[in-house]
């Protein structure tokens, strides 16, 4: 196989609960990923030597991109000898909390394994992909999954369902670093236990079950960026029927209960949010695909 067309999603946080600080310094997790209708494409094939390019201006290219770090570890990891050609489409935006470079770094270990030969399917390259993030190993599967240990932990759930959302990312960004800075003050309060067994033996098709969602970076998030409070309160007065911050932001999404209303809140609140990019999207009951080119 010589040449492989690939689609990574984006992902959005159905629930996030931060529990404590671990050992290693990261914190501990437990969360809901969904895969979201939102996509970077790779045009990768057989080449060499690993090279890289992409559409974005502002994106590296070199060992910082995830892209290349996945295409690196992968071929040390099987002592594979040939290289391939990556071109990336960004569509996902940065810095959003919506899982971009995760995504593509876990497309990468995917496809990549396909056009070298390897027989290493998603469960054998999950050591590799949390060397390269806590979040990559989730884009492997994709779907909608629960994450534990630094969010890294995947268990697969039952469908979420088919949800139209709609996604808000304000000009500005939230520091992921600063956000749990200013959370772990309080992060750890026992008031903040949640039973989570119970939300996890929810059939997730029952709109009541919503109600047990949410996430722990939100009171940092909005008291330090009210604008994103703002937009998760219009999300709800427009006719969401869920609205949270997707990880540590900046993206802030609502979950509405068909598309029509969805339509009608974009309209609505792209009055009051002016520099905001606001895309629709929904939820998806699938993962990266891979395709011949």
């Amino acid at each position: 196989m010589k040449r492989l067309v690939v689609e990574a999603p984006a992902k959005v946080n159905l629930t996030l609960r931060v529990l404590s600080r671990r050992d290693d310094g990261f914190h501990e997790l437990d969360t809901v990923f969904q895969a979201i209708d939102l996509w970077d494409s790779l045009d990768i094939q057989a080449a060499p030597d690993l090279v890289l390019t992409t559409d974005h201006p502002g994106l590296a290219v070199d060992e910082s991109n995830l892209v290349r770090r996945a295409a690196t570890c992968l071929r040390d990891e099987f002592r594979v000898r040939e290289g391939a050609r990556i071109h990336l489409v960004k569509r996902i935006p940065l810095e959003g909390g919506l899982g971009g470079g995760s995504s593509d770094a876990a497309a990468t270990l995917l496809a990549c394994a396909r056009l070298w030969g390897l027989d290493a399917d998603a469960t054998r390259l999950e050591p590799l992909a949390r060397q390269l993030g806590a979040d990559v190993p989730f884009f492997l599967h994709g779907k909608t999954a629960r994450g534990t240990g630094r969010g890294d932990c995947i268990t697969a759930l039952e469908a979420f369902g088919d949800y139209p959302l709609l996604l808000g990312l304000p000009s500005f960004g939230v520091p992921t670093s600063e956000v749990f800075k200013r959370a772990s003050g309080w992060l750890t309060l026992p008031s903040n236990s949640v039973n989570f067994p119970a939300l996890f033996g929810h059939n997730w098709r029952q709109r009541n079950d919503l109600a047990l969602l949410g996430n722990d970076l939100e009171r940092g998030v909005f008291t330090n960026w009210p604008k994103l409070g703002s937009f998760r309160e219009g999300l709800l007065e427009a006719g969401a029927i869920l609205a949270l911050l997707s990880g540590s932001g900046s993206t802030v999404f609502g979950v509405f209960a068909d598309e029509a209303s969805r339509d009608v809140a974009r309209e609505r609140l792209s009055e009051g949010f002016e520099g905001w990019s606001l895309i629709s999207s929904r939820t998806l009951d699938e993962g990266v695909r891979i395709r011949a080119g």
